[in-house]
């Protein structure tokens, strides 16, 4: 964001499956294959079992109360990681249940701050989780790729202070006091997103332009600039979309937390919480929360070096994947086509393509879960980063849905990348939770062509579910929905700022790609809490027809819906299709809302 702000459960649609009866008869003979296997591997020729568990590696830094100096650790870290935007370090900074006293951990880029024990009130400090912008002269709106997750607060002056935008998530965390999401001195902040949490006291946003707050309890909520959304949030304000600008569902529809590692004992395990329907409040506010703990010699704990063949043998033996903290090159896809994988990354773990490969393919089953994993495109293009199901996907995952949660996609920013789509999502009843798919604005490698991206995220699965959806500045659309039945609960999105001429841009006969777009053929789609903002500082006279289109159709709606143009930089003429009048002037508050049709 470059303009200041002024601070101050659906119904379900019968289901289209794209089956057939000789589905059946493969899986028969997939089973035979299964059973009576046409060749053995040849004498000596043996793949090298890949090996369970094993230590976290350097840059999991593990405390518990009696280790010495854990003030001095954790300013170390940060003084690196402060300012390090595009830099390759990671750290996951792991707490042993226990009490904490006079602790300030300042969280910078790549950092990750989580407590191991099996609910957030195991490991609590008398002290703060602290995110500030002082490295950017006040302005929180670059604070992304951190996140703080499963401790308790009890911070020093009453509130903890998370001024952060995009890719950092605050999840499983009790604040015995108020939280604070503004940078000290109230500037800019574009953030954010908080799942599973208490906070006692309340939320203050102050600057923050948008938020999504999911599945948790708070005692209330300060303010309002553009877009705040809550689904099942215990003391959420009431729904007062446009003034003040508040979108509230009772509760969500589908929900799955994110597996977390954990101590038992001495023994390390990652906690996969169950699937919630109609969520309202924490997952673990009776006590121990539902799901299962997976002991750690059942994951191939993943290092920097490690390849994609090895990584592939791990999962091929039946091992989870844990990715440490550090930046991995693949020169094939990872591929995950065994149901009920866990992928999990500590750290922001960050997966690189090159020679155009796909970073990360899972098959059409049941129960993945893609987890805290940041995927960087390589300088050459590949047609797809992320894809959930090969293409014609068609199982029933309903009970036991695939899960991208914390699944992050940069373009261009760290170094020349392209892809032509980031997320394909295929597979049927695909839980979206918490994504930020970013063509990059700033940073190295940045150009209307330099790190070309046509699409962001394109869902051709039925009934998928996006919670907490941010896709930015794609050369085309930003999202597009082909799959039935499809929910999106809070969306955010800039349209590339760079586009060099009008013509650029053009879509036929339609000025400007729609940052969401709903196929003609769909015939139910809903979405709830959605804003696409403008701001072509490259070429400020450019016109865009709308922030949205979907077809004019009973089942499709949406509900407070808005534009932005940033500071009269461009213009919208409308807010969806052709409804809403067009946005004029310095703009600097939601210049349109609407809720269609």
């Amino acid at each position: 964001m470059h303009v200041p702000p002024t601070n101050p459960a659906a119904p379900t649609a019968p289901r289209r499956r794209r089956r057939s009866k000789a589905l059946g008869f493969a899986a028969l003979a997939v089973s035979l294959l299964m059973a009576f296997p046409t060749a053995q591997p040849a004498f000596g020729d043996e793949t090298e079992e890949v090996p369970g568990g094993g230590d976290l590696g350097p840059n999991v830094l593990v405390f518990d109360p009696s280790t010495p100096d854990i003030q001095g650790k954790v300013d170390e870290i940060f003084k690196k990681q402060e300012s390090a935007q595009f830099g390759s370090d990671r750290y996951a900074l792991m707490f042993k249940p226990g009490t904490y006293d006079n602790i300030n951990a300042q969280i910078g880029f790549y950092t990750s701050i989580a407590g191991l024990g099996l609910n957030p009130d195991d490991t609590t400090f008398n002290g703060d989780v602290t995110v500030d912008a002082g490295w950017f002269d006040g302005n929180a709106t670059q604070n992304f790729w951190r996140s703080a997750e499963n401790l308790a607060l009890d911070p020093v002056n009453g509130t903890n202070r998370w001024a952060v935008s995009q890719a950092a998530p605050f999840r499983r965390m009790h604040v015995k006091g108020g939280l604070n999401l503004a940078p000290d001195g109230y500037g800019w902040a574009s953030g954010g997103y908080i799942a599973d949490s208490k906070i006692d006291g309340q939320v203050g946003p102050y600057s923050q332009q948008q938020w999504y707050t999911r599945d948790s309890s708070i005692g209330s909520w300060g303010n309002g600039v553009w877009n705040m959304t809550f689904s099942g949030v215990e003391g959420a304000p009431a729904q007062s979309f446009p003034e003040p600008p508040y979108t509230t569902l009772g509760t969500t529809p589908v929900s799955r937390e994110k597996p977390f590692l954990h101590l038992d004992g001495a023994d390390y395990k990652v906690f996969v919480p169950a699937k919630r329907t109609n969520a309202r409040g924490t997952s673990w506010a009776d006590g121990t929360p539902e799901g299962e703990s997976i002991p750690l010699d059942q994951f191939y704990v993943v290092k920097p070096g490690a390849t994609a063949q090895t990584i592939n043998a791990a999962v091929d033996q039946g091992l989870h994947l844990l990715f440490t903290p550090g930046v991995y090159h693949v020169d094939e896809p990872i591929e995950i086509d065994r149901a009920n994988t866990v992928a999990l990354g500590l750290g922001l773990a960050t997966i690189i393509p090159d020679n155009g490969v796909t970073a990360i393919k899972v098959g059409d089953v049941d129960g993945v879960k893609l987890a805290g994993l940041l995927v960087d495109a390589g300088p050459v293009n590949s047609s797809v980063l992320v894809e959930v199901g090969p293409e014609g996907s068609s199982g029933d995952h309903s009970a036991n849905p695939t899960s991208l949660q914390d699944v992050f996609v940069r373009i261009g920013g760290a170094g020349p990348g392209k892809a032509t789509t980031s997320i394909v999502v295929n597979s049927d009843d695909t839980i979206i939770d918490h994504t930020w798919v970013w063509r990059a604005d700033h940073g190295e490698g940045v150009g209307w062509e330099t790190n070309r991206a046509d699409y962001g995220v394109h869902v051709k699965g039925d009934d998928v579910l996006a919670t907490g959806l941010f896709v930015e500045h794609f050369n085309k659309y930003d999202v597009r929905w082909s799959g039935e039945n499809g929910k999106t609960i809070f969306f955010q999105n800039e349209k590339a700022y760079d586009a060099p001429n009008q013509a650029a841009i053009q879509n036929g006969d339609i000025r400007g790609y729609a940052a969401y777009k709903v196929d003609d053929s769909v015939t139910t789609h809903e979405g709830w809490g959605m804003g696409s903002y403008c701001f072509f500082n490259v070429e400020p006279t450019i016109r865009q027809q709308h922030g949205f289109q979907a077809p004019v159709k009973p089942g499709v709606k949406f509900h407070d819906l808005l534009v932005v143009s940033l500071g009269g930089k461009g213009q919208y003429d409308h807010v969806v299709n052709d409804t809403g009048s067009p946005t004029s002037g310095d703009t600097t508050v939601p210049s349109q809302v609407v809720s269609f049709p």
